[in-house]
């Protein structure tokens, strides 16, 4: 009875010996923070800087346009007093027309640097992809997941500085 219970023993332990070597190997699970990426990369400040510069011109070409039109309005008022009524609404209908303009061009800005901000940053994820799939076989992870859903995991999983590393150098040499 007691060799049996030795034994028995004795075989539960490899089980379980080799069972928790097999499951380390196995359970390999990596997260990522894609903001963090987006935010700390070489790639992700270049995109930034290059959205915030093209902003900032088309808002001081909003600007310029918008100056133009108080223009028109201070001298619609200056002259106003010696324009015939119908002059003074022709000048009224063209300033709104140049307001309905700005309207739109701020309009088509908004899209443009929208399309030009996923087009980036589409090009960035892709590349990122790319890093991941190679640390994943590398470090022989099972599975890497994006932070953004995960409501917990340990901060020994996280492998959002070691990508950005890898990310880093890979946009250097291009």
């Amino acid at each position: 009875m007691f060799k049996m219970k030795t034994v028995f023993i004795t075989a539960l332990f490899f089980f379980f010996s080799a069972m928790s070597l097999y499951a380390e190997d196995v359970v390999k699970i990596g997260i990522v923070d894609l903001q963090k990426i987006f935010e700390e990369s070489s790639a992700g400040k270049l995109v930034r800087n290059e959205i915030t510069k093209k902003g900032k011109e088309m808002e001081a070409d909003l600007k310029s346009k918008g100056g133009e039109i108080e223009e028109l309005k201070k001298k619609l008022d200056r002259e106003a007093a010696v324009m015939s009524r119908e002059q003074r609404e022709t000048k009224e209908r063209e300033i709104e027309i140049k307001i309905l303009d700005i309207k739109r061009l701020k309009g088509r800005y908004n899209d443009e640097l929208l399309k030009l901000q996923n087009t980036k940053l589409e090009s960035m994820k892709k590349d990122i992809f790319e890093v991941v799939q190679d640390i994943g076989k590398k470090g022989g992870y099972l599975l890497i997941i994006e932070k953004l859903g995960v409501l917990y995991s340990p901060n020994t999983i996280d492998i959002t500085d070691e990508l950005i590393k890898q990310y880093n150098d890979r946009f250097a040499k291009k």
